[in-house]
């Protein structure tokens, strides 16, 4: 269960299309790809790129940063508890959108609190985080 591999992402992308109640074919319209490839993926015969799995993470509500990870993108190890948390907290039913984003926001900030740099999603460059002037006081928030 703990390797990441395309197969993994094939289960795991089917388990969540299930858990939010689509179809293939309704998952496929939403990501803007072809249901016969979605099948592929699910089936792991197909290694999609980063675009298509952030097509289909924002069709599913999910963290991108997860497939990213379940698919080889990033390095699994450097990220992987930041996103497994991400990934539990955007797929709990119990919590609305809202909850979920303020959530994951008081999350991040703990963590750079902490001297963790906090992965955003929209920072695939690399750019390091934390050096910005924002970053060393002023990112109180009362939640």
């Amino acid at each position: 269960m703990a390797s990441l591999n395309v197969g993994n992402l094939g289960e795991y992308l089917r388990e969540q299309r299930r858990n939010a109640q689509l179809s293939l074919r309704q998952l496929a319209e939403a990501a803007g790809v072809s249901n016969p490839y979605l099948s592929q993926i699910e089936r792991g015969l197909r290694k999609p790129s980063a675009e298509v799995l952030q097509q289909v993470a924002k069709a599913l509500r999910i963290s991108a940063e997860t497939l990213y990870v379940r698919a080889g993108i990033l390095d699994a190890e450097r990220d992987r508890d930041e996103v497994e948390t991400r990934a539990v907290v955007l797929a709990d039913p119990s919590l609305n959108e809202r909850q979920k984003q303020v959530l994951l926001q008081i999350y991040e900030s703990f963590r750079k609190e902490n001297g963790f740099g906090a992965g955003e999603p929209a920072d695939a460059d690399g750019t390091e985080q934390g050096t910005d002037d924002d970053d060393a006081g002023s990112r109180r928030t009362a939640g």
